[in-house]
C-alpha cells in the first residue's frame, strides 16, 4: 500500500481491551499502572516527562530487577539484553509493540497545542497484546468514549481532601508549601525572598535538567528547606510532600500567547497538595487576586470542562519530495473529535529548511527526504529562534546525507563549548540546554560513527553541569545554617551554643552573632521562623558568659582597661561603658554599654569596677587639680585662685585675675607653688596638666560638660600635643577652647604651648633672649 492510499484510508479506531483509569491528582493511577505492568510478562509505559520516566524506571527496577527494565527517552537509553519492561517518555514510545501491556500516563496532554499530537497518536494506535491502560484526568472521559468505541472507563476518587485556604503573604506561607510561578525570573525572585525570610527554598523549572531537578526535589523532600518554588512542571506527577500550593501567578505564556490558566490546569497544579490520605490546601499569594467562589468550588470538587478535541497529526508522511512531505503534514483530521495540530518544532524547522536551495538540492530522493524529516525531530532545548535551530539541523543533515554520520570534529567542537562548569545560574542553564542537544544526537541510531563514546561523554558533561547548577541554586537560594537549624528544631533537639575567645557566638556550629564586651550583635542574616529559637539558644549561652565575664572584669587589672579620648571605656578592646556629663565636671557619670541580660549582682560588679577605674584615672592624671580643690590649707585670695584654676581645668590667663594677683601675698603664692601651680608672665597654670594624658582627660571632661564631643577639633589638638609639637598653625574651624585645654595659647595664626611661651618671657630661662623683665609685675 502506498502512502497516498494509506492516507486516504478511513481511520478505524477501537477501544477493545483498552481501559481508561481516570481521576484527579493523588488517586494512585501511576502506582496502579506499575503494579499491572509487572503482573504481565512484558510491558511498555509512557510518561510525560523524562524526570517522571526516571522515577518510574527506578520503581520498576526495585520490583523486578534492573536487568529486566529498559529506560528509553530522547536523551537516554538503558537497554539491558532481554529487557521485558520498557519505561519511556511518550515521544520515545514505539508506534507498534508486541508487549503484553501498554500504559500511557497523563493522557489529557493530548489536548496540548505543542505536544498533544504525539499523545493522541499513542492513544489511538498503541496497544498491548493483553491490556492497555490510559491514565488521566476525568475531563478525558467523553472524548475517549467518543473516539475509542468499547473503551472501559474506571474512575478513582482522590485519596485526600483539597481545600481553599485563601490569600496569604509570601512571608506568611506555612511550611511544606509550593509556590507556583510561570517564569524563571519570577521563580528566582520569590526564592530569593523566601531565603531571606525563611532560610531557603528549592526550585523546580522545566528548563532544569532531570538531574538538577531531582537534586532540588531531594533538598525539599529531605527537609533541608520547607519551601519549593516551581513552575507548572510540578503539576505532572512529581511525588512531593506538599501540604499547601500557593499561586504567585495565574497567567502563563503557552508558546503562542499570554493567557489565564484554565480551571483544569489550576486543578492539576493545586492537586499536588496533600499526599495519600493527608489533606492539602491551595491558595494565592503575591499579586494574584483571591479566587472567586465558583472557581474554588470547581477546584475543590475537581469539576472541570471536558476535553472536546484532541490535537492530531498524520503519521502517514509522503517522502516523495519536501513539498509532498509538507502537504502530508497538513492533512486534516479524519474524524470528529480530532483537530489538526499547529505546526510543531519539527514542522517549523522543515518550513525554514525548505527555503534553503542546498537542502532542497540534497533532498532529491525519498530516502533523503525521510532523513531530513528524521533530523527535523531534533528538539529545541535552547528555545532559540526557528532560523537558528534550522541552521543546526541543516549542518547535521548535510553531514548525514553526504558522510553517512555527523562529522566527529564538528561534534567535538559543539560538545567542547558546553564543557565548562564556570558561570552563573543562567549560564549553566544555557549550557545544559546546549549539551542536551548533543546528548539527543548521540542517542539517534546511525547518526554517529562512535555513538557509545559520545553518549558517555555528553552524559558525563550534563551530569557535571547539572551538579554545578544545583550547587549554584543551593548557594543562592538556601541559607545552609538556617536549614540545618530548622531540621534540629523540627526534631525538637536542644540547640548547642558556644562562644569562642574572640566573642564569636555559634549555635550548632553556625555563626549567629558576636559578643563584644557585654553586648551581643546578632548576625542580620539569621532570620526566618527559626530566628527566635536560635536567639533563645544563643541567649542561654550568653547568660552564663555574662556572669563569667562580669567576674573576670571586676577582678581584672587596670592594664586590661582603657579610657579612650571620646570617653569610651574599653576592656581588652571591647567597649563596656561610656562617660557622660555629671553634676561635678571632675565626677562624670558612667553609662554601661551592656545588654539587659547583664543584671543583678553581675551588673553591679561591672559598674563598680568601671567606676573605680575612671576614678583612678582622674585621681592619678588630674591629681594636681584635685589637690587644689581639696586644699584646706589655703585661705583668702589663694583659695579663690585655686578655685578658679579648678574651674578652668588648670590654666588661666593672668590678665583675667590681675587684681587678685596684686593682692596675693608671698605665703599664698608659696602655698600654691607647693600644690604645682606656676605663675608665668601671661598665665597661671599647672604644668603637670600639659602632658598628653592629663590634657586629653581635661579636654574630655570639658567636652562632656559643654556638649563638645561633636565640635570640630575635638581630640585633634591633644593628638598634636602628644607628638611633641610646641606650636601649631591655628585651624579657624576648631573650637578655641580645645587649644587652651591642651595647654596652647592662640597668638594670631599660631598657637604656642604656654610653658614654652612663659620660658621665652623669663629672662632667667636659658636661651630666652629676654634682656629684662620685672618678675614682680602682675
Amino acid at each position: 500500500m502506498n502512502v497516498q492510499t494509506a492516507r486516504n484510508q478511513p481511520l478505524i479506531l477501537s477501544g477493545r481491551d483498552v481501559t481508561a483509569i481516570l481521576g484527579p491528582t493523588n488517586t494512585g493511577k501511576t502506582h496502579l499502572a506499575i503494579e499491572r505492568m509487572v503482573a504481565h510478562e512484558s510491558g511498555v509505559i509512557g510518561l510525560p516527562l523524562r524526570l517522571l520516566a526516571r522515577e518510574v524506571y527506578q520503581r520498576v527496577c526495585e520490583k523486578v530487577g534492573a536487568n529486566k527494565v529498559a529506560l528509553i527517552t530522547g536523551e537516554e537509553k538503558i537497554q539491558p539484553v532481554g529487557a521485558k519492561y520498557s519505561v519511556c517518555t511518550v515521544e520515545a514510545m514505539p508506534r507498534e509493540t508486541d508487549a503484553a501491556f501498554v500504559a500511557i500516563d497523563e493522557v489529557q496532554l493530548a489536548g496540548d497545542l505543542e505536544r498533544g499530537h504525539i499523545f493522541t497518536d499513542r492513544i489511538l494506535h498503541l496497544r498491548g497484546r493483553q491490556e492497555t491502560l490510559l491514565l488521566g484526568a476525568p475531563t478525558m472521559r467523553g472524548i475517549l468514549e467518543k473516539l475509542l468505541r468499547g473503551v472501559s472507563v474506571l474512575t478513582r476518587p482522590r485519596l485526600s481532601h483539597l481545600a481553599y485556604a485563601g490569600s496569604k503573604k509570601l512571608t506568611r506561607l506555612p511550611r511544606r508549601s509550593a509556590v507556583v510561578a510561570f517564569s524563571a525570573d519570577e521563580v528566582y525572585g520569590i526564592a530569593e525572598l523566601i531565603r531571606r525570610q525563611q532560610g531557603g527554598a528549592a526550585v523546580v523549572l522545566g528548563a532544569l535538567s532531570p538531574r538538577t531537578r531531582n537534586a532540588q526535589v531531594a533538598l525539599y523532600q529531605s527537609g533541608d528547606v520547607d519551601y519549593l518554588i516551581a513552575t507548572d512542571a510540578i503539576g505532572m506527577g512529581l511525588n512531593l510532600d506538599v501540604d499547601h500550593v500557593a499561586f504567585a501567578q495565574n497567567r502563563k505564556f503557552d508558546g503562542y500567547q499570554y493567557r489565564q490558566l484554565t480551571p483544569a490546569e489550576l486543578g492539576q497544579i493545586a492537586g499536588r497538595a496533600g499526599r495519600h490520605t493527608r489533606d492539602g490546601t491551595f491558595g494565592v499569594t503575591g499579586r494574584v487576586d483571591p479566587f472567586d467562589e465558583e472557581l474554588v468550588q470547581r477546584l475543590e470538587s475537581h469539576d472541570f470542562d471536558p476535553v472536546k478535541v484532541l490535537q492530531w497529526r498524520t503519521a502517514q508522511f509522503d517522502y516523495a519530495s519536501i513539498d509532498a512531505l509538507k502537504r502530508s503534514i497538513e492533512t486534516n483530521a479524519p474524524v470528529e473529535g480530532l483537530t489538526r495540530a499547529p505546526p510543531a518544532v519539527d514542522a517549523q524547522a522543515l518550513e525554514q529548511l525548505s527555503k534553503d536551495g542546498d537542502v532542497k538540492a540534497l533532498a532529491a530522493t525519498r530516502e533523503r527526504v525521510a532523513l531530513l524529516w528524521e533530523v527535523c525531530a531534533l528538539p529545541d532545548y535552547r528555545k532559540i529562534a526557528p532560523a537558528q535551530h534550522a541552521d543546526i539541523i541543516a549542518n547535521l543533515y548535510f553531514d548525514l546525507a553526504k558522510r553517512g554520520h555527523v562529522d566527529e570534529d564538528y561534534m567535538a567542537e559543539q560538545v567542547r563549548r558546553a564543557d565548562t562548569t564556570e558561570g552563573d545560574i543562567d549560564t549553566l542553564s544555557h549550557r545544559i540546554a546546549q549539551i542536551r542537544t548533543w546528548t539527543f544526537v548521540s542517542n539517534r541510531p546511525r547518526w554517529l560513527a562512535d555513538p557509545l563514546h559520545w553518549q558517555e561523554k555528553t552524559r558525563e558533561i550534563e551530569d557535571r553541569l547539572s551538579d554545578a547548577l544545583h550547587e549554584r541554586l543551593t548557594k543562592r537560594f538556601v541559607d545552609r545554617r538556617t536549614s540545618v537549624l530548622m531540621r534540629r528544631l523540627r526534631e525538637n533537639i536542644m540547640l548547642e551554643a558556644e562562644i569562642n575567645a574572640a566573642g564569636t557566638v555559634m549555635v550548632e556550629g553556625h555563626h549567629v552573632g558576636e559578643l563584644q564586651g557585654f553586648r551581643f550583635t546578632a548576625d542580620q542574616s539569621a532570620g526566618g521562623e527559626d530566628a527566635k529559637a536560635v536567639r533563645n539558644a544563643a541567649q542561654k549561652a550568653l547568660a552564663t558568659e555574662f556572669e563569667t565575664r562580669a567576674e573576670r572584669f571586676s577582678s581584672g587589672p587596670n592594664g586590661d582597661i582603657a579610657l579612650a579620648l571620646d570617653g569610651t571605656i574599653r576592656w581588652i578592646g571591647a567597649p563596656i561603658a561610656t562617660l557622660t556629663d555629671g553634676e561635678d565636671i571632675l565626677k562624670p557619670r558612667l553609662v554601661l554599654l551592656a545588654d539587659e541580660q547583664l543584671t543583678g549582682p553581675a551588673r553591679d560588679k561591672v559598674a563598680a569596677r568601671a567606676e573605680r577605674f575612671v576614678n583612678y584615672q582622674i585621681e592619678s592624671q588630674l591629681k594636681s587639680l584635685l589637690d587644689l580643690k581639696q586644699a584646706e590649707q589655703l585661705s583668702g585670695i589663694a583659695r579663690g585662685i585655686a578655685f578658679r584654676l579648678v574651674e578652668n581645668l588648670g590654666i588661666i590667663n593672668r590678665r583675667e585675675i590681675a587684681e587678685d594677683m596684686k593682692s596675693l601675698d608671698q605665703d599664698g603664692r608659696a602655698a600654691l607653688r607647693r600644690l604645682g601651680v606656676r605663675f608665668g608672665a601671661y598665665h597661671i597654670f599647672v604644668p603637670a596638666l600639659l602632658k598628653p594624658a592629663p590634657a586629653g582627660l581635661v579636654t574630655l571632661l570639658w567636652a562632656l560638660k559643654n556638649d563638645g564631643k561633636y565640635k570640630t577639633g575635638f581630640g585633634d589638638v591633644v593628638n598634636a600635643l602628644s607628638t611633641g609639637r610646641t606650636s601649631l598653625v591655628v585651624d579657624p574651624a576648631f573650637e578655641p577652647e580645645f587649644y587652651r585645654l591642651a595647654g596652647y595659647r592662640v597668638l594670631g595664626k599660631r598657637a604656642v604651648r604656654v610653658d614654652i611661651l612663659e620660658r621665652l618671657a623669663d629672662p632667667h630661662s636659658p636661651g630666652s633672649g629676654v634682656e629684662s623683665r620685672n618678675r614682680n609685675s602682675p
